[in-house]
């Protein structure tokens, strides 16, 4: 690790820093009846998962998690106190999750506002000793990628939780100059070390990946997580891992697009559990990209 890699996730051991497929709550929430994926009580739910091969959970009940053998990872929200940042970091350390994703602000605040928060976001995750990744999210203060950026220049220790769907839909990124845009946002890959998995489109914010329409989109984010990581395996750690997780969003969200199903009732247009598994598929074949060109 160099001396500017802050701690991150890693099993305790020498092996070659590797991908660690995960899994969110919100993903296998409310699956419909037609879903092949798992249903039921959480114990269920999760030991489906392990068996499954999912390695890591994002989840409000790390106990559970502990229980089926899987990985918790914590999960947060932070609108204006840069104070709750420790208390946040201290429960889920205590929880026994290998780090957090921080939602952090609510992107109408000033500079200084910004700067004050990403200052106690690294002060907290040193202090408690555990790992939080500012995630890149709409309505919050990484909602704009200029500002993203500069936030980055301030503060180059801050390392993410990259949901670039979220800039993807919210920048309307393939309207205009798409390579520019690519490169310009190279700091932040270079600083991921979490990726929510979704693809959209600059309209629609959660696409069926696997659908051959949704190539030319899906292109952008595999991408995307090639070159977060890279970044990653220029700095790991012997024992280091990088978590993807697919975070597909249930109706309720407004996120998935809904077709007729064969009773004549609206539907969620795929199955999330395997649009999931095609996700980390996927993800895999990027990271294998990136480490032979790693190795090159």
């Amino acid at each position: 690790m160099s001396a500017s890699e802050p701690p991150g996730t890693g099993d305790g051991t020498t092996a070659a820093p590797r991908l660690a497929a995960g899994m969110s709550f919100i993903t296998i929430a409310d699956l419909p009846d037609w879903s092949a994926g798992p249903k039921g009580h959480t114990a269920a739910i999760y030991t489906r998962l392990k068996q499954a091969g999912y390695e890591t959970i994002q989840t409000l009940d790390p106990a559970a998690a502990h229980a089926a053998g899987l990985i918790p990872t914590g999960i947060a929200r932070v609108f204006h106190d840069p104070a709750e940042l420790r208390g946040v970091a201290a429960r889920w350390r205590d929880a026994g999750c290998d780090c957090t994703t921080v939602q952090l602000g609510t992107g109408v605040e000033g500079d200084d506002q910004m700067a004050r928060l990403a200052e106690a976001l690294l002060e907290a995750a040193a202090h408690e000793g555990h790992p939080l990744l500012l995630e890149t999210h709409r309505a919050t203060m990484t909602q704009d990628i200029r500002r993203t950026l500069d936030l980055v220049a301030r503060f180059p220790e801050l390392r993410f939780n990259g949901d670039f769907a979220h800039w993807y839909i919210g920048h309307e990124l393939t309207y205009g100059d798409m390579e520019m845009k690519f490169d310009v946002m190279r700091p932040v890959f270079a600083r991921t070390r979490f990726l929510h998995l979704r693809a959209c489109s600059n309209a629609m914010g959660q696409l069926s990946a696997g659908d051959p329409a949704a190539a030319k989109h899906l292109d952008f984010f595999k991408r995307m997580w090639t070159e977060s990581f890279r970044g990653f395996l220029a700095a790991a750690s012997p024992g280091g891992y990088f978590t993807v997780m697919p975070e597909l969003l249930p109706p309720r969200s407004f996120y998935p697009r809904m077709v007729t199903g064969p009773d004549g009732q609206p539907r969620e247009e795929s199955d999330r559990w395997t649009d999931a598994a095609f996700l980390i598929d996927t993800a895999r074949a990027c990271f294998d990209a990136a480490r032979e060109t790693a190795g090159a």
